[in-house]
């Protein structure tokens, strides 16, 4: 089966491929699989397995095309297009930051290597603050193993032509699940407490992304996760960036960017945070796109 979906319109300043190197950025992904044309994911949408794969044939526009599972309704379709489309950040018209960047001596190359990045968002808030725990204080290649072994342990997973594709785990899914079967997965007791306390909190509707949207403020949806035990202000910046759409969000406490900082200036020890917001000051506005740059640097 290979039916087309749908398209998607490109805005001005998308480039495929250069997306896909950074979704290609660690072979122990394991939400999607990856080739120099696309990339295939698993959804499990009103419990209704599809295997989704995305293209871009042309220049405009993005073709959805469904490889496994019925066709899904206008509802689930609408959600897939949407969620699509902010997981590459397609809504977000990127002309004002390629002006400050080309006036950026720190930004202005990698702008140009990179023209057409987006920030490659995390749509899922639950995905998304679990990402952000379980990268707390370790090295990128051990977190993506982290996630690999919770996804597998109770995510969804579809068969598909001899590859297996798994779906992130819902917050329902750990309504019984104890800290200590957790741990097994190499997370330490905090994390898994966080994890566990996360699931509770959004399974029951007490936090939510449509909630955290519509509060007054980015810095008040920020207040908000601070409540949550575990979750601290990198974890918060970071979710705002790659999960609530926020272009301000500056994780200024995050080590990939204090050493992409320190490369790329020739400094002889890490930025502290003060100079790093010192530094962001002509990025008002599009400090979490200046960050997203400055980490392919590294990369």
């Amino acid at each position: 089966m290979n039916d087309l979906l749908f398209e998607l319109p490109l805005p001005e300043f998308f480039d495929f491929g250069v997306c896909l190197e950074y979704l290609n950025r660690s072979p122990l992904e394991c939400l999607y699989r990856m080739d120099q044309e696309g990339v295939t994911r698993y959804f499990n949408l009103d419990n209704q397995p599809l295997l989704i794969r995305l293209t871009v044939p042309g220049e405009n526009r993005m073709h959805v095309t469904l490889l496994h599972g019925d066709i899904p309704g206008p509802g689930a379709a609408e959600w897939l297009a949407r969620y699509i489309r902010e997981w590459f950040d397609l809504d977000r018209d990127l002309a004002p930051f390629y002006h400050l960047a080309q006036a950026d001596p720190l930004l202005a190359p990698l702008a140009e290597q990179h023209r057409g990045l987006r920030i490659v968002g995390i749509p899922d808030l639950f995905e998304a603050l679990c990402w952000a725990i379980l990268g707390q204080q370790v090295n990128l290649a051990f977190a993506y193993r982290l996630k690999q072994q919770l996804t597998a342990a109770y995510g969804g997973s579809l068969e598909w032509e001899g590859d297996v594709y798994y779906a992130f785990p819902g917050p329902e899914v750990f309504a019984d699940v104890q800290l200590e079967e957790l741990c097994t997965l190499q997370l330490t007791r905090s994390k898994a407490r966080t994890v566990l306390d996360v699931a509770a909190l959004i399974a029951s509707g007490g936090l939510s992304r449509e909630a955290l949207l519509a509060l007054p403020s980015p810095d008040a949806a920020e207040q908000r996760l601070l409540q949550i035990r575990g979750i601290g202000p990198w974890t918060s910046q970071y979710v705002r960036m790659r999960c609530l759409d926020d272009t301000t969000a500056f994780p200024v406490g995050d080590v990939g960017l204090q050493n992409a900082v320190k490369f790329l200036t020739g400094m002889d020890r890490k930025p502290t945070p003060a100079e790093l917001l010192k530094l962001a000051e002509p990025w008002r506005g599009w400090e979490a796109y200046a960050t997203f740059y400055l980490w392919r640097a590294l990369y």
